[in-house]
């Protein structure tokens, strides 16, 4: 149940960036739901090897290079994905640093909801 709402809440924050942000677009909530399936799996299963791969880079620049593959996972959820687009890099690195933020609060407000049962 817990995943299953974070999944929700986490398409709803891409629909809030698509609002605030003009770079992103979301064609609607069906769109976003499937966009935010296919970011945690592209996090899930991407990001750990391309994390490994660039450790040298991502020492080198104190962890700044980790906002570059946020926005790569974030760019090419994009490319994949007809109903979610986002207009070029830049615009893949601030979605994903708003994105990220929206993660954090959620994470946070679904472990203290399913905390107390």
């Amino acid at each position: 149940m817990k995943l299953i709402v974070r999944w929700l809440l986490l398409a709803a924050a891409l629909l809030l960036v698509a609002h605030l942000y003009s770079g992103v677009s979301v064609a609607g909530f069906g769109a976003a739901l499937i966009a935010a399936g296919v970011l945690g799996l592209l996090n899930t299963l991407v990001r750990p090897l391309l994390v490994l791969l660039t450790l040298p880079v991502t020492l080198l620049t104190l962890g700044l290079f980790l906002f570059v593959i946020n926005a790569l996972m974030f760019w090419s959820a994009a490319s994949l994905l007809d109903g979610f687009a986002v207009t070029g890099f830049a615009a893949a690195l601030i979605g994903s640093v708003i994105y990220s933020l929206c993660g954090v609060v959620i994470d946070l407000a679904v472990e203290r909801l399913f905390q107390r049962e």
